[in-house]
């Protein structure tokens, strides 16, 4: 009797040990602040999507996903503290590290295992290859990343940098100008300005597009991208947040419309159409690769990225080759078998 009263007591704590243990595993939800690099658009979608189907909060984290205003800002905002995971252009990193070596940061998983950079022209403007730029007057945004990177672009196809002339302006601007006329030639990411350009009533056939992958430009482009303190004090934080993210893209590779329904519920003024286009040329060109279906989202080729850095080392004048360590980890990548797309 004394011994089934007690293995009794023992049940009664044990089942109190393991109730006390899920509320504390419960009440110990993270706080993260995202910002993205650009608008709520297409190519958001499967941040959202990750969000709306729970993926954050099965991992523990309470997720606030806010719009940025070009990449460069979103290191900032993470520089500064302000947010603590960033979506940004690698590209952006390296300069801002360049001019901010105490607060340098990196980069620890890749959404763009492709740049989306390029350059556009009307075929009845006479341009058909680089070289043809030559006394051409370029337009885009000063922050623009295809105009940054146009020196290296320029390098690799022969173009002497001096030999263009480029005109500012504020990016809704852009492709109207190249419509009307009053520039040559704009720079872009592909997925924005030929959909822009679409909206202008210009046919992607009578267009030029040079995108600079097809040049020879190692670049890899968008990745999250995270504080040093977060990475010393939090880094299974970053994993999580990462393997959330894959999944998020995961199902938008399978149903893209679904991602397009969470970009609605947060801007229902946006074109669904237009933007189930831009995430799907998003997942073509710059997130499905070779490489991504092969080792999963989110890891880089060392080498590769050597070379990019080296690319990018010209582009932007740097007086010294960072390294590959200097500008991404892959201490926190979740397992492969957690970042396969298909």
């Amino acid at each position: 009797m004394r011994s089934t009263r007690l293995k009794s007591v023992m049940a009664v704590v044990g089942a109190a040990c393991l109730l006390a243990a899920s509320a504390s595993s419960a009440w110990a939800v993270d706080k993260v602040k995202f910002t993205l690099d650009w608008k709520f658009e297409g190519n958001a979608g499967p941040f959202l999507l990750a969000q709306d189907n729970g993926y954050f909060a099965a991992e523990g984290l309470d997720v606030t996903i806010d719009t940025g205003n070009g990449s460069a800002g979103s290191v900032i905002r993470v520089a500064s503290g302000t947010y603590d995971i960033g979506a940004a252009d690698l590209n952006a990193l390296v300069e801002f590290n360049a001019s901010n070596p105490e607060r340098a940061l990196k980069a620890y998983f890749m959404l763009y295992d492709e740049s989306p950079a390029a350059l556009f022209a009307l075929k009845k403007s006479g341009i058909t290859k680089p070289k043809d730029l030559e006394g051409k007057t370029l337009g885009a945004p000063v922050f623009d990343a295809s105009r940054k990177l146009f020196p290296a672009f320029a390098r690799a196809t022969g173009v002497p940098t001096g030999a263009v002339k480029w005109e500012s302006m504020d990016p809704p601007l852009r492709e109207p100008m190249l419509a009307r006329g009053q520039v040559d030639a704009i720079s872009g990411f592909y997925f924005t300005s030929l959909l822009n350009l679409k909206a202008q009533g210009i046919d992607p056939k009578d267009l030029v597009v040079m995108k600079y992958s097809d040049y020879g430009m190692a670049f890899y482009s968008n990745a999250l991208v995270a504080s040093p303190a977060l990475m010393k004090n939090n880094p299974d934080l970053l994993k999580r947040f990462a393997r959330a993210v894959a999944k998020g893209w995961k199902d938008a590779v399978k149903n893209p419309s679904a991602a397009i329904e969470a970009l609605k519920k947060r801007d229902p003024l946006i074109d669904p159409a237009v933007e189930l286009e831009r995430l799907n040329m998003v997942i073509k060109d710059n997130v499905l690769t070779p490489d991504v279906k092969a080792n999963g989202m989110g890891a880089i080729r060392r080498d590769r990225m050597a070379k990019a850095i080296e690319q990018l080392t010209d582009a932007f004048n740097l007086s010294k080759v960072p390294a590959v360590d200097d500008i991404f980890t892959d201490a926190y990548l979740p397992a492969k078998a957690d970042r396969m797309l298909q």
